[in-house]
């Protein structure tokens, strides 16, 4: 007999003011390129995100994310939805000399959830380009564009095991609200009857 496995990953949610906040000058290290939302750099999104998460826990919390056809569908989603801030959706691009390709590297998507808030979708940095700061330009990059619309309050959710992104979010700014535990289906293990 087959029985399945449940797991309950601790996430949390965190919010950051806007009300007060001021944008401050994007930085981002030599060799990449932050790029504005366009309908036609879905699939860049759905690869970036795909190559952030496969592999991670998260693909296991979210399983779309650990497939590139997943990723594809989720990003068709978001720029679906009606509250969906293109002001607040970027790629990274890196660009350098050498050996390795030009690649899409991270990438963040917005939606507004109500008039004065909105919620950052999927904030993914493939992991071969971490620890650049390129989560954090992602970030103010999504910041600026929905502080210029007017609103006034930014959520996220994250994996409360993603120890370096929660350090990033509390460091620029985020506070942690609520505790939340999402059930999560392992492989079904076979028992003895």
């Amino acid at each position: 007999m087959k029985v399945m496995n449940l797991q309950y990953v601790k996430r949390f949610r965190m919010e950051f003011d806007l009300r007060r906040w001021r944008p401050a000058p994007l930085e981002l290290p030599a060799d990449y390129q932050l790029i504005a939302w366009h309908a036609s750099l879905a699939t860049a999104h759905a690869q970036a995100k795909y190559f952030s998460f496969r592999g991670e826990l998260d693909a296991q919390v979210f399983p779309c994310l650990g497939e590139i056809d997943g990723c594809l569908r989720l990003m068709r989603e978001i720029e679906a939805k009606q509250g969906f801030l293109p002001e607040a959706t970027w790629l990274i691009r890196y660009v350098g000399a050498g050996p390795a390709k030009e690649e899409y590297c991270g990438t963040i998507q917005a939606i507004r959830t109500h008039r004065g808030k909105a919620n950052v979708q999927n904030i993914g940095i493939v992991p071969e380009h971490r620890g650049r700061g390129l989560g954090s330009a992602l970030i103010q990059a999504a910041l600026t564009g929905i502080h210029q619309l007017g609103i006034g309050r930014l959520g996220l959710e994250v994996t409360a095991d993603n120890q370096g992104a929660v350090r990033l979010y509390q460091r620029l700014g985020f506070r942690r609200v609520r505790t939340l535990y999402k059930s999560v289906e392992l492989a079904p293990t076979d028992v003895a009857s």
